[in-house]
């Protein structure tokens, strides 16, 4: 099981916020680069990069920032946050990207997250914030009427690496994740899930690799490693160790 440390952009800063209110946004840092460095001299082997302004605005916005991140480490980054069409995934790739999240598009334009999961094999996530069991979209600003279990079954066949689940309630309020119903969404599913939305403590994260065989791929991880509550040494040594016979 992977675990993301989480770096959300809101004007060029590192940000996170509670609930994805964009009026709540905590400054945690204005060099995402040099966190990223830091996550990378931690130990991670992966970066989840949010362009929040993004996503409102249906376009990138923090490019600069992203493209200096890029720079930075030699770290694998998730991206996602305002990208809805081929031309702007095909620039994230080009420019050393290794995985975009398709949110808002998986909604609005199936077929073009289809498209690119098929010619961008192991590139493209599908990610589903939920509110109350339904997917929200836009920054989640609109909540829509379709299931959560529904939205990821129509993309089971077609080749997308990871579903990004959030979990929007718990997002950044370090209220603890709940790894089993988690684990349910990923046993009805056939897409790797990546869990996001609560993480608090090391006990959360122990929970959801205890579900890790119910394909439970990774968990994403902002606030608790921005405050220490969660120290990345003994986080990463976790999900290292066997799981018991």
């Amino acid at each position: 099981m992977i675990l993301y440390p989480a770096i959300d952009l809101k004007n060029g800063a590192c940000v996170r916020l509670l609930r994805g209110e964009m009026a709540s946004a905590t400054v945690f840092g204005t060099d995402p680069a040099a966190q990223a460095r830091k996550f990378e001299e931690a130990g991670f082997s992966w970066l989840h990069a949010v362009d929040l302004n993004g996503a409102f605005a249906g376009r990138s916005v923090n490019g600069e920032a992203i493209r200096a991140i890029r720079d930075a480490v030699d770290l694998r980054i998730q991206l996602g946050g305002g990208i809805r069409d081929r031309d702007t995934i095909e620039r994230w790739l080009a420019l050393g990207i290794d995985r975009i999240v398709l949110g808002t598009a998986a909604l609005r334009d199936p077929e073009l997250v289809r498209r690119a999961a098929a010619e961008c094999p192991g590139a493209i996530a599908v990610g589903i914030d939920a509110r109350k069991g339904h997917a929200a979209i836009e920054g989640w600003a609109e909540t829509t009427e379709v299931g959560v279990v529904e939205l990821a079954r129509r993309f089971e066949d077609c080749g997308v690496a990871a579903l990004v689940y959030t979990d929007i309630e718990r997002d950044g309020a370090l209220s603890g994740i709940d790894a089993a119903a988690i684990a349910d969404l990923a046993r009805q599913v056939q897409i790797p899930v990546i869990a996001s939305g609560g993480v608090a403590s090391l006990a959360d994260i122990a929970a959801l690799k205890a579900h890790e065989a119910d394909g439970i791929a990774g968990v994403i991880c902002g606030r608790a490693l921005y405050d220490g509550r969660i120290d990345p040494r003994a986080a990463l040594g976790l999900l290292s160790e066997s799981p018991p016979c």
